[in-house]
This record gives C-alpha cells, sequence and structure tokens, in this order.
C-alpha cells in the first residue's frame, strides 16, 4: 500500500503497486500523456516503473513550469534515440557490433565496431536517418525486461557480442543483481539491447532527430584496443527545436574565437612553445589590456591593493596549502634543485622513487604555481594586523599553470597556462557578509558593461559523503550560509550544488549565457574559512588576543585567457570600441586625399584613439571590405569634399551604408566619448540627434 509523496507535498495513498504513469493519470490524463519519465527517490526512471513501497515522486515532462527544455527529459530521450539509431545502422549494416551509447548535455553517442570490408562513412548517414524516421513512425514502445545474472549472460554468450557481454560483467563487479534489457517493441520479437536505462515510453516520443559526426574512438579509451566508430547524434521533442539548435551549432561556427581569433590576429598558438600555452599578439594584448585597465581602476574605488609574486614557488608552501600532492594529477611535476637531482641521479633513485620523496616530505623541490592564494597569504603574513587593519583586500594579475591533457585543450577556453584576475581578501567573520557582497557586486558591474545580462549564479557546497574537503565543519557551515545569503541579495535565480565547492570552502560563481544561447561559467567567489588555519594567519582583536581571519578568494573574470575567448565568441569578433584593438581606419578615396587622412589620423591619435590609415593603391570599396573584415568599429572615408569642409564619411560596422557626413572634430569628441563612457554615449548618437 505505497503512500507515495509528490513535490508540493501532497500524499497520494494507494491499495496496490502502480505505475509512475498510473499516478500521474490520477492527477490528470492530459499531464499523464505529456509526461516521459520520473524520478522516484531522486532516481530518474521509465514511466512505467512499477513503485510498491512508500517513496517520493516527481514528474518528468518534455518542458518546465517556465517553458525551458527539462534536462532530465531530453536525457532520456537522447538515450532512446542513441538506440532507435542503432537499431538503424544495424538495418544499413547489419554486421555492425555495438558497443555502448550514452546520452551527453547537447547530444549522444554510440560506439560500434564495423567490419573491416564495411566501414561507415557520411554518405550512410542519409539512409541510416531513413530508417530512423521508419522506427519512429512505428511509435514502438521501450520495453523493459530483467534477467537473472546468469541467464542474462548466457542470452549474451549466445548472441556472441564481447562488447556487451563486457557491459554485463562491468555492472556485475559494480554489484548489480540482474541484467535489464530494452526491446524497442516487444521482447524477443523486436529489437533489443542491454541497457540500463531509463527511456521515453515509445520510438514516437522522438520529434527532430539527426546524425551529426563521425570520430574514431577505442574500446574502454585504450588506444592499444579495438578500434572503434563513434557515430555521433542529436535530438529534440520537436523539429522546430532541432532546427534552432542546428542554426544555433551553425552560428557557433562563425563565432568559434580560434577561427576568428587567428582571422583578426588576436593570438597566437605555437607548438614549438607549447600546446595550451597562448601567445598574445598586439590586437589581443589590446583587448586584454582594457580588460585589465578596467577592472584595476574599479579595485582601486574598492580599496584593493595590487601584489605581484613569482611564478614558482617552493613544494612546502603547496604542501601546507593542500594543493600538493593531492591535486598533483592537475599539476605540472614539481622542479628539483640542479645540485640534488645530480646527486639523487648519482644515488641511482628511480622516478618512482623520487616522486614518492617528494610526496612525503623527504625532498624538497619547486613547483609553478598552481595558485595565486598561497602566494598571497605569505604577502598577508609579512607583516603584524590589527583588527583596525582589516579587511586586506590583495589584487593580483597572476599567471598560474595547470596540467591539462591533450585531448581537453581548446583554444583559449582550455589552456595549461593562464593569468587570473586573482584577489584575496583577509577580514573578520563579521566583515565576510558585506565583503562577499562586494565582490559579487563587481561581476555584476562587469558583466553590466559588457552587456551580459543574462546569467544564473551557482552555490557549489561540499558533498557530505565526500573526503575530499579540508577543515572544521562548523566553518564550512558558517561558510556556506554566508555564500547562500549573499546569492540571495543578487535578485537573480540560483541553485545550491553539492559537491561543486573547492576542497577549502564553498563558492559562488557565475554562468552567463551568450547571445546564442551557450552557457559559460565565469566569475567566481569563494569563502575560506581552512586555507587561514592551515597557515596559523592571525590578527589582533580589539580584545588584544590573536584571532583566525577569514579568507575570501575572488576572481571576477576567472581566467583573461577563458574570458576572452568567450568574448571573442559573443561579440562575434566585433568588439565595442572600448575594446576594440584598432577603433577606427580612415580610408582616403584616393592619393589626392592622403594628406587629409594623415591630418585626421593624428588628430584621433592625440585623442589617444587606436586608429590607422589605409593608404593603398586600391579603390575605395576594396578598403571598406578589408576594414569590415577586421571587424573595425567606424571607417572614415575622406575626399577631397571632406578636405574642404573639415568632415569626414563614417561608415559603422554591420551598417551596409554610411551613416553620413560629421565634422572632424565632433566625430573625434564623440569617437572619444564612446571610448571613456564604454558605450554609454556613441557617434552613432550624433546622427540619432540629427535625424531628430
Amino acid at each position: 500500500m505505497p503512500n507515495i509523496t509528490l513535490p508540493d507535498g501532497s500524499v497520494k495513498s494507494f491499495d496496490h503497486a502502480v505505475s509512475a504513469y498510473d499516478v500521474a493519470m490520477t492527477i490528470g490524463e492530459r499531464l499523464a500523456k505529456a509526461c516521459v519519465g520520473a524520478i522516484i527517490d531522486e532516481q530518474l526512471c521509465d514511466l512505467s516503473t512499477t513503485i510498491e513501497h512508500d517513496c517520493s515522486l516527481a514528474l518528468v515532462t518534455e518542458k518546465n513550469r517556465d517553458k525551458s527544455d527539462d534536462p532530465n527529459a531530453l536525457n532520456m530521450l537522447r538515450h532512446s534515440t542513441a538506440h532507435v539509431m542503432a537499431e538503424a545502422i544495424q538495418r544499413v549494416v547489419p554486421d555492425a557490433m555495438l558497443v555502448y551509447g550514452p546520452p551527453l548535455e547537447n547530444s549522444f553517442y554510440y560506439d560500434i565496431k564495423f567490419p573491416d570490408d564495411r566501414p561507415l562513412k557520411e554518405g550512410d548517414f542519409e539512409a541510416i536517418e531513413a530508417e530512423m524516421g521508419k522506427i519512429i513512425k512505428e511509435d514502438r514502445p521501450f520495453t523493459r525486461y530483467d534477467m537473472s545474472v546468469n541467464d542474462g549472460l548466457e542470452k549474451l554468450k549466445s548472441e556472441g557480442s564481447k562488447y556487451k557481454l563486457d557491459n554485463a560483467e562491468q555492472a556485475i563487479k559494480a554489484g548489480a543483481d540482474s541484467l535489464s534489457f530494452y526491446a524497442t517493441g516487444e521482447p524477443g520479437k523486436d529489437w533489443e539491447d542491454l541497457c540500463r536505462g531509463p527511456h521515453i515510453p515509445s520510438t514516437g516520443r522522438i520529434g527532430g532527430y539527426k546524425i551529426m559526426s563521425l570520430a574514431s574512438a577505442y574500446w574502454h579509451g585504450d588506444e592499444n584496443s579495438d578500434s572503434l566508430t563513434r557515430v555521433y547524434g542529436t535530438s529534440f521533442f520537436s523539429k522546430k527545436d532541432l532546427n534552432a539548435h542546428l542554426e544555433r551549432l551553425e552560428e557557433a561556427k562563425k563565432r568559434d574565437h580560434r577561427v576568428l581569433g587567428k582571422k583578426l590576429r588576436l593570438f597566437h598558438i605555437d607548438e614549438t612553445v607549447g600546446q595550451g600555452l597562448i601567445l598574445w599578439t598586439p590586437n589581443g594584448s589590446v583587448v586584454r589590456k582594457e580588460l585589465q585597465n578596467f577592472i584595476a581602476a574599479e579595485l582601486t574605488k574598492q580599496g584593493y591593493h595590487e601584489v605581484f609574486t613569482p611564478h614558482i614557488g617552493k613544494l612546502d608552501l603547496y604542501r601546507t596549502s593542500g594543493h600538493f600532492p593531492y591535486y598533483a594529477d592537475s599539476q605540472f611535476p614539481p622542479l628539483v634543485e640542479r645540485d640534488h637531482l645530480v646527486e639523487l641521479s648519482n644515488e641511482g633513485c628511480s622516478c618512482a622513487q623520487l616522486s614518492n620523496n617528494m610526496s612525503n616530505g623527504e625532498i624538497e623541490g619547486f613547483m609553478l604555481k598552481p595558485m595565486n592564494c598561497p602566494h598571497h597569504i605569505k604577502v598577508f603574513d609579512s607583516a603584524p594586523h590589527s583588527y583596525k587593519d582589516l579587511p586586506v583586500r590583495l589584487a593580483e594579475f597572476g599567471t598560474v599553470y595547470r596540467w591539462e591533457q591533450s585531448g581537453e585543450l581548446n583554444g583559449m577556453t582550455r589552456v595549461r597556462g593562464f593569468t587570473q584576475d586573482d584577489a584575496h581578501l583577509f577580514c573578520t567573520p563579521e566583515q565576510v557578509s558585506d565583503e562577499v557582497q562586494g565582490c559579487l557586486s563587481l561581476v555584476k558591474i562587469i558583466f553590466d558593461v559588457l552587456g551580459m545580462d543574462d546569467y544564473r549564479v551557482r552555490v557549489g557546497l561540499r558533498d557530505p559523503d565526500s573526503d575530499k574537503y579540508t577543515g572544521d565543519p562548523s566553518n564550512w557551515d558558517k561558510a556556506e550560509q554566508a555564500c547562500r545569503e549573499a546569492a540571495q541579495t543578487l535578485g537573480v535565480p540560483f541553485t545550491e550544488e553539492p559537491g561543486e565547492a573547492a576542497f577549502y570552502g564553498p563558492k559562488i560563481d557565475f554562468v552567463v549565457k551568450d547571445v546564442i544561447g551557450r552557457e559559460w561559467q565565469l566569475g567566481t567567489v569563494q569563502v575560506d574559512y581552512n586555507l587561514p588555519e592551515r597557515f596559523n594567519l592571525s590578527y589582533v582583536g580589539a580584545d588584544n588576543e590573536k584571532h583566525r581571519p577569514v579568507m575570501i578568494h575572488r576572481a571576477p573574470f576567472g581566467s583573461m585567457e577563458r574570458f576572452i575567448g568567450v568574448l571573442i565568441e559573443h561579440f562575434a569578433g566585433a568588439f565595442p570600441v572600448w575594446l576594440a584593438p584598432e577603433q577606427v581606419r580612415v580610408l582616403p578615396i584616393s592619393e589626392k586625399s592622403n594628406d587629409y587622412a594623415s591630418e585626421v589620423l593624428e588628430l584621433l591619435k592625440a585623442q589617444g584613439i587606436r586608429a590607422t590609415c589605409d593608404t593603398a593603391d586600391q579603390r575605395v570599396q576594396g578598403k571598406i571590405k578589408n576594414g569590415s573584415e577586421m571587424k573595425i568599429p567606424y571607417l572614415i572615408v575622406v575626399g577631397p569634399r571632406d578636405a574642404e569642409n573639415r568632415a569626414v564619411s563614417v561608415r559603422a560596422f554591420g551598417t551596409e551604408k554610411d551613416l553620413g557626413s560629421m565634422p572632424l572634430d565632433e566625430f573625434v569628441e564623440a569617437v572619444k566619448n564612446e571610448y571613456d563612457t564604454k558605450g554609454k554615449s556613441s557617434v552613432k548618437d550624433y546622427f540619432t540627434a540629427v535625424t531628430a
């Protein structure tokens, strides 16, 4: 007689076992038809799952109440579409052997072993999609059935798939006491697959689908094992949503920061320098410097002090902080002093012995710093502090180094060396709330100036079941509560996510949605009671006794490399005037106008405006095309009439026609104001006023 608790707290009682679908029907037939799955005691399940005991139940529909896509629904949909694609592939290539096919955030894939004489090609996509369409049109149910371990293994052995047999053995090792299969239709009659599920009710719920690409893979990720083909696809509940997704992908290709970065000469990655190490070119350096100057001015207003620290530190520093050796996999290998290394080598010390001795502290060395915080702690600790001195706010554009796997590197958004707009605040416990809110206000200022107003907030808490977190639980409780209260003041949606805290404290992350709907984690604030404890920091309180400060970590931009990579894509390379590497380009109509063009250029430069002059022996239409390709905010064409009237003809990026003619002095002043106000006034305002 299960009692089922719904999300609103109401309880539905039954005198017999029921399915999640049955429960939905008691609420309403319309809801039941809209459901694709259920969450039973926090476990995502099929809608047909039988409920025999008391539990909590949340029904999963295609859309949430705010009309946004439900991630759980999409997860089930894409898992189910992977099965449909696999069946269709086996119709086209009957000897294809399935390995496994999980759903991903925006897609799914299936790893498959194809016969050597019949590899899958992109030319097969149309035939496979046609077969998928037939399966979807049949609206066959996804039917689960379970078998005992022994019977399930015998079934798989008889089918002759070593991959599926291996999947089953892995599940058994993980504790499975039975094996589950899903038939796309009727068990024993229709296509089926070893699978844990869950799945949507039937194939007919798949609205839009597409096979996207092929990639190479290896069984268990081992390059010495079987070579597989990974077939990627995506699906949505409607063709409209699919088409919108495909349009976003096309737009994303146009905005790819790696392509635009090269075209606009913003940054360079050279194999001889090293993967994941960014070379900032002059154009990219302008963007970075403008952002640094912008944030530095705000820091001065808020009472920060700038510091500079070295790129390396002794291992003992990171042993104390906890970064070494516990996070060794994400750090560059330590450096051993030259004389000591020679001595160890002469003694026959192996690499394994060297690593072990470093981990246990028997050998000293240095490390490329993975974090700035231990260095800033030592700056704070270099002088005594009274409660009257606090808060102490130390800021640095500090470069840090992390070892990322080569397959995870991605242009500027995933690198091995990056610069953080880092700061660490040391304050009394009573000051924590105000200081956190001050950090959050700084992030909001940045987003406001850059026009990135679509964001949400994520509060990362510790996972109570994990042992990766250090420090007193009571301090964690205080830090987490401070983050919650600060997040509540922002007036935007925020979620609490256990397990997302740093090892030393909870954090507040800003997740920004760009102009084409992609989300990026930018900006973070962390409250830390633990590192001050580990480094034995103190200040003298009003009672003349020593007290422990609280430390706040904050980086509004996060990584400058990542942030600018995101900005390139957000603006599609067309930066606002204050960030643009080249703000104005002067285009003389002919050689006769070169003298006036030079005069215009010098006047612009005298006002600090980044400008150039194109005096190439080329038609002005070609010069306009070149300037537009470089996404320069303003192109100004000058000819004999402009020189006579001391005017310029203005063309703004993104417009097909000239804005019109404008007095030179007024143009220079307008560009200067647009630069200084970061877009609050602009050259376009002049033409708007003239038109009015």
